[in-house]
């Protein structure tokens, strides 16, 4: 028994950040930054550690930067494919062959880890999802009940379309 869609480009589910935890992470990550450089230029105690002080407070600007416009996006999860609102597809539903939503995997917060067949390039939206090789993590700054519903369909995908495939 298939599921049947009327429409293949219908969105079944959406995941995208709360504006509380979108604003909190973003100023947490610049308060970083800023205090860093701050650090480095007044109290350094060489110029190797005001150098080191400075990278890593310019990286955690830069990382506020790219979290503010990652999780202005959504995740998106239709019946042929899972995708960044943006149009990036992020997985198509027929090469996932597992979900892990475990206590002790290896998941974003308030997420779930999917693997899938064939392994894609490297991606990453910083709070939203992001994919190495055949690994794809959905989740961070999202709410636990979004990702939840949307593992929860994925799941029932899985189970309807192992349940047609006949047996070798």
């Amino acid at each position: 028994m298939a599921m049947k869609f009327k429409d293949n480009d219908e969105v079944l589910a959406t995941v995208q950040a709360s504006s509380g935890r979108r604003f909190l992470g973003v100023v947490s990550l610049g308060i970083l930054g800023v205090l860093l450089i701050y650090i480095a230029m007044v109290r350094s105690p060489g110029w190797e550690w005001q150098l080191f002080l400075v990278g890593i407070g310019a990286a955690a600007l830069w990382m506020a930067q790219a979290m503010w416009r990652a999780t202005a996006s959504a995740v998106e999860l239709t019946p042929l494919v899972l995708r960044d609102a943006d149009g990036t597809v992020i997985a198509e539903v027929a090469d996932i062959v597992g979900m892990d939503r475990g206590f002790f995997a290896f998941k974003p917060s308030n997420g779930f880890l999917l693997k899938v067949g064939s392994g894609s390039t490297r991606n990453w939206r910083p709070g939203l999802w992001w994919r190495f090789g055949r690994r794809i993590g959905i989740g961070g700054m999202t709410p636990g009940s979004q990702t939840k519903f949307m593992s929860e369909i994925i799941s029932a995908m899985m189970a309807t379309r192992d349940a047609d495939m006949p047996e070798i």
